[in-house]
């Protein structure tokens, strides 16, 4: 009774907060159409696009996403396109970089652990990985996007002009923020992927045990029984 309470509050907080994004998101992108800036233009449509991604789930994969994980995805969408590129608070804070990057190695970690986890124990794929394996998995699937966005970066500020890289004094070629990107985002998913091997392992309390429970709950026909 308490656990449906919790998630008709839940998805009341999740409709709301989807719709009012929304609609400052499309008010945004007209704006910005109207002006000329196209690489804005398209900054936010990615934003957008995220937010219509559960139902892109939902119709097409058959795989309901709780609203915990789309949550977490748009605020970080953002705070890293929207306030980060678009109103420049990489520029304004020094540490707004660094704390994106921390967070997304925290959460392609949780990603890459989910994959391999719903791998694990669905019931369409024959296959048992050992705890190792998968905290080892969603270490490597964070490491390994966060370098393809390093090199989206760098291949934006190399053929558009863009300042993706946040070159610092003394290191006009943006390669001491490149490394402490990967840095960073390396050790947010090796927080995540230690905890999950701990929870996996030792049958111990996870911080996200409840995420992974609601989403089998929501897809049932994905997994064992």
């Amino acid at each position: 009774m308490l656990s449906a309470v919790a998630d008709l509050g839940e998805n009341r907080i999740h409709r709301i907060l989807v719709r009012t994004l929304l609609f400052f998101m499309v008010i945004e992108w007209v704006l910005l159409l109207l002006d000329g800036q196209w690489l804005q233009t398209f900054l936010v449509t990615l934003i957008i696009f995220i937010l219509f991604i559960p139902i892109l789930f939902k119709n097409k994969l058959s795989i309901e996403l709780p609203a915990e994980f789309h949550i977490a995805g748009v605020i970080f969408a953002f705070a890293g396109i929207y306030l980060g590129e678009i109103h420049r608070f990489y520029d304004h804070f020094w540490w707004w970089d660094i704390a994106l990057h921390t967070t997304a190695g925290f959460l392609l970690g949780i990603v890459g652990f989910l994959l391999v986890y719903f791998l694990n124990e669905s019931r369409r794929v024959e296959m048992k990985m050992t705890s190792g394996f998968i905290a080892f998995f969603a270490f490597t699937f964070s490491v390994s996007i966060g370098t393809f966005w390093e090199i989206f970066e760098f291949s934006m500020d190399q053929f558009f002009g863009t300042n993706m890289q946040k070159p610092m004094l003394g290191d006009p070629s943006g390669l001491t923020d490149t490394m402490w990107d990967m840095i960073v985002n390396a050790i947010g998913a090796l927080i995540v992927s230690i905890t999950g091997w701990w929870y996996l392992k030792f049958n111990k309390s996870f911080f996200i045990k409840r995420w992974i429970r609601n989403f089998i709950r929501r897809n049932p026909q994905w997994f064992k029984e």
